[in-house]
């Protein structure tokens, strides 16, 4: 994770601790899609049919444009904002073999210790 997007992440963490926990919205997904070349992408997002057909409209992400049709493989749900920012950055920073071990196994590998928030 680059430091700056460490800060932001950090910011957006004590910004969430200043909202009551009953308010805090849990919605936000992480996502991994499969192109039509074989290769995969990570994202976050709060509304994961929208951004699917996004990325598949050609409106999405510049990597996934050249790549269509995308695929949904695995996702992630119910994070907070900065939960999910910090799981995507994490998931991009593992090598293709460990994502595609994620999508075989699903859900199951979540127990892994993954960076939740960042304590500043």
């Amino acid at each position: 994770m680059t430091p700056k997007y460490k800060r932001m992440v950090a910011g957006m963490a004590r910004a969430e601790k200043a909202i009551p926990k009953r308010r805090r919205k849990k919605n936000w997904s992480v996502y991994i899609l499969i192109c039509s070349d074989g290769t995969l992408y990570t994202g976050a997002t709060n509304d994961i049919k929208r951004r699917l057909s996004t990325h598949n409209n050609g409106t999405g992400a510049r990597y996934t444009r050249s790549r269509r049709p995308v695929t949904l493989v695995y996702q992630e749900n119910s994070m907070t904002r900065p939960q999910a920012l910090t799981r995507e950055c994490a998931i991009k920073a593992l090598s293709k073999k460990d994502k595609e071990g994620i999508i075989a196994v699903g859900k199951g590998l979540l127990a892994l210790s993954w960076p939740r928030v960042p304590n500043g």
